[in-house]
């Protein structure tokens, strides 16, 4: 796929995705676009991989571009900025997930910010609440 690809593509990930949950994170963006699969993901989440983008599918350089154009989508769409903070699934001490082999600061915040729609959550929210009282 080439940028012009991966940035449309990208696009349509985040009105879908962002629709469907109220928020859109690049975890989301790159098992949609098969950059990262389901298992290799589980595997950083249990800490069997020492930082996520040692499992993606990708070089770092379109890693790099899928990011870019994420935080472009999401500004242009007026989303707000959540961090998360991931930590180790399973027993034992729940340490702090890396997603670079860098650690480089930016990087981390950017793979654990969640880009919110609050009025589609609110919805979302309502569309629950009523289900549950039928």
């Amino acid at each position: 796929m080439n940028n012009k690809e991966i940035e449309e593509k990208v696009k349509q990930l985040v009105h879908s995705i962002t629709y469907e949950k109220g928020f859109v994170c690049s975890i989301d963006i790159l098992l949609k676009l098969g950059y990262l699969s389901q298992s290799d993901l589980e595997s950083w989440r249990f800490g069997r991989v020492d930082y996520l983008e040692r499992v993606c599918m990708v070089n770092l350089s379109k890693l790099s571009t899928v990011n870019r154009i994420l935080k472009q989508t999401a500004n242009n769409l007026k989303l707000d900025q959540s961090r998360t903070d991931y930590r180790k699934f399973g027993k034992g001490v729940k340490i702090r997930l890396y997603f670079s082999k860098s650690r480089n600061k930016n990087i981390e915040e950017f793979y654990a910010t969640h880009f919110l729609d609050k009025k589609r959550i609110d919805e979302l929210k309502k569309i629950k609440a009523d289900l549950n009282l039928s």
